[in-house]
């Protein structure tokens, strides 16, 4: 079999009791089920659910392609999640989705709606919404993610040197920068995963699927957001709130483009109460 027709491994691990409610995290780009952080996950389990995350195509444990020419789309992507489901014998869920999980799982929720019971979208953008009028990523991230291009995706140090720099330009205005776990965090990431160059594939991927609309989501919507996030401004999470009736915008104060440990009292909180 061909890479684009052989069934890919979709390594996932599950926190709780299968009899509390499911809740799926999608995580984004880059990025194993390691950034859905295992306290994290298990303070939510604590909640009384079910929890779910997954390593992405291209991360952590999960199939991997060469780098520079991924055989599958982000339409595939979406799929991947239902799978996770089906592998949990799970027929429902709560998903929740951060950054381009956060894509994945507006995607899911649109195209298998009888599959989501409610939708958590964190630090995203809305779908198949103009967001030309809304501000871009700060000058601060772009600069940074242009030297990206002169990484040696091959060397370890560099690599991880360019990984913990990432997470310092994206994290939290308001709480301290823990440099000593998160290199300790992204460590264990690169070595669990065999090396970071094929999860580039994710800045290469082709829709594949259908123009969907978040406007027609059906699921009760539940927005987090961070209010100094540097890839995607605070108005992009307002918009997505404001496209969908009845969804709720929890604003997290000085919040980056990430889960810190602080603000995951009001996070798992959040997510708890909306489904």
């Amino acid at each position: 079999m061909t890479p684009e027709t052989r069934r890919p491994d979709i390594v996932s691990q599950s926190f709780g009791s299968p009899k509390d409610p499911p809740i799926l995290l999608i995580m984004g780009a880059m990025a194993s089920m390691l950034w859905w952080p295992e306290a994290f996950c298990r303070q939510l389990a604590g909640r009384g659910r079910f929890v779910i995350r997954y390593d992405n195509r291209d991360t952590g444990l999960s199939t991997k392609y060469p780098p520079g020419a991924p055989p599958y789309t982000f339409e595939d992507m979406v799929d991947d999640a239902l799978r996770v489901l089906d592998d949990h014998r799970v027929g429902k869920a709560h998903v929740a989705g951060m950054s381009m999980g956060g894509m994945l799982a507006q995607s899911m929720a649109l195209k298998y709606p009888e599959r989501v019971s409610a939708l958590t979208v964190i630090s995203c953008s809305p779908l198949g919404f103009d967001t030309s009028g809304l501000p871009g990523t700060t000058e601060a991230y772009r600069e940074h993610s242009a030297e990206g291009a002169n990484v040696d995706w091959s060397k370890r140090s560099q690599v991880l040197d360019f990984m913990v720099k990432d997470a310092r330009v994206i994290a939290s205005t308001l709480h301290p920068f823990d440099e000593k776990r998160t290199r300790k965090m992204i460590e264990e990431d690169y070595d669990r995963s065999g090396g970071l160059a094929s999860a580039t594939n994710h800045f290469l991927l082709k829709g594949g699927g259908p123009q969907r609309t978040v406007r027609g989501l059906r699921a009760p919507l539940l927005v987090i957001h961070g209010s100094a996030d540097s890839l995607f401004p605070i108005e992009h999470g307002e918009a997505l709130a404001k496209a969908v009736p009845g969804a709720r915008l929890v604003k997290i104060e000085g919040g980056g483009h990430e889960l810190h440990r602080n603000d995951w009292p009001q996070i798992i909180e959040a997510i708890a109460e909306h489904g």
